[in-house]
């Protein structure tokens, strides 16, 4: 239900930008009846290219599909982008309106013809998606260093979210992913969700360049809300296949050093598909003198666990992919992206992500491969946390 919800509030609001484009398009130029019916067409093709996308993949027409989903996906958001600089140049234009019968005054000036109006935001909007497109595709290395009592040996670890596997994240960007984990050499290599976004039948391949990582302490997973909507069985499979033990609201200690628990999305719990452990529970049964990694989808953190884990590594947000959408997702967490001491003293650091949901565009929100070194407290003098 709520998945069928989410897809509604979606779409009407999608349809709802698209309407208002159109309406500026109309005032700024005049449109023949034909052209008027075509760019209609248009429109109503692109809202539903997200689901025309699924219906396609699902039959497996996966060259049709993946036409679909880079044409839609990037015209999503175009489509976003052109709404937030006209939007915000409405908001321009009230205020000198305002101003004018406050000041009784001629601002002409500082006025925009409904051409320009249009014009404006839609150059916005390409040149933002433009360089969107090329920051989607720069992996950036995050590093941090913790300091812990409770670490005897250094330990490096490795983290990517959010990389959603499928038609538009494939080989090429998943190897410029992977060249950053396999470039620090880490002792544990984990995936904190939504690794898969699509049909896993045709990420054979895929699977292949995630299962040549080693990592000497091993890999773990857990799922994300995709993992869900992707089919749970098939990408827990997938997920095993590509070498992760995948964590299902259990934990485990790692050759005597270290403590690694993890749990499922909320999705998955949500429809009944996992083990219902409490975290607290769950946290509660490690031994207490190792240092304790807790592996969680979304950023949230259930106070009766705080204190607990000492970090808790998430992602889900993708920091919101796509500026300005960012100060949307402050409204929801204050946990945007980055490092985050808890009243506790545990730790919450949250990926920006590795890849892409729906338009392969990120706008002043580059994907992230987090290395994170954990140093004994003794031995880490001059090292900030």
């Amino acid at each position: 239900m709520r998945f069928f919800l989410f897809i509604a509030t979606f779409t009407s609001l999608y349809t709802s930008m698209h309407v208002y484009a159109f309406l500026k398009l109309r005032r700024a130029v005049a449109l023949s009846s034909i052209v008027t019916a075509l760019i209609v067409a248009l429109m109503i093709l692109m809202i539903l290219t997200p689901i025309i996308v699924r219906v396609v993949e699902s039959a497996e027409f996966e060259r049709t599909a993946k036409v679909f989903a880079y044409v839609g996906y990037t015209w999503m958001g175009l489509m976003f982008l052109f709404f937030i600089a006209s939007f915000t140049l409405d908001v321009w234009r009230f205020l000198v309106y305002v101003a004018e019968r406050v000041l009784k005054a001629n601002l002409d000036a500082l006025k925009f013809s409904p051409r320009v109006a249009f014009l404006l935001p839609l150059l916005v909007a390409m040149l933002a998606a433009g360089w969107g497109v090329i920051e989607a595709m720069n992996i950036r290395t995050e590093s941090i260093v913790l300091k812990s009592p409770k670490i005897t040996r250094p330990i490096r670890i490795a983290q990517i979210s959010d990389v959603h596997l499928g038609l538009l994240i494939r080989e090429s960007r998943l190897t410029k992913i992977l060249e950053k984990v396999t470039a620090a050499s880490p002792d544990l290599f984990v995936s904190t969700g939504d690794l898969v976004d699509g049909q896993t039948d045709s990420l054979n391949g895929v699977g292949n360049l995630l299962r040549e990582i080693q990592a000497p302490l091993g890999k773990f997973a857990v799922t994300g809300n995709h993992e869900f909507y992707a089919g749970l069985d098939r990408s827990l499979e997938f997920m095993r296949q590509a070498g992760f033990r995948v964590l299902r609201g259990e934990g485990t200690t790692v050759a005597g050093l270290i403590n690694i628990a993890g749990v499922d999305d909320a999705v998955v719990r949500g429809y009944g598909r996992s083990k219902e452990v409490p975290e607290k529970e769950l946290l509660s049964g490690l031994p207490k003198d190792k240092f304790t990694l807790f592996l969680k989808h979304r950023y949230d953190v259930e106070r009766s666990a705080e204190g607990l884990f000492d970090l808790q590594l998430s992602g889900h947000g993708h920091k919101g992919q796509i500026f300005p959408f960012t100060l949307i997702v402050r409204l929801v967490t204050p946990y945007i992206a980055g490092l985050y001491t808890l009243p506790s003293g545990s730790r919450l650091y949250v990926s920006r992500g590795s890849g892409t949901w729906g338009p392969p565009i990120r706008f002043l929100a580059p994907p992230e491969v987090t290395i994170i070194d954990l140093v004994p407290e003794k031995t880490s003098q001059g090292m900030q946390p």
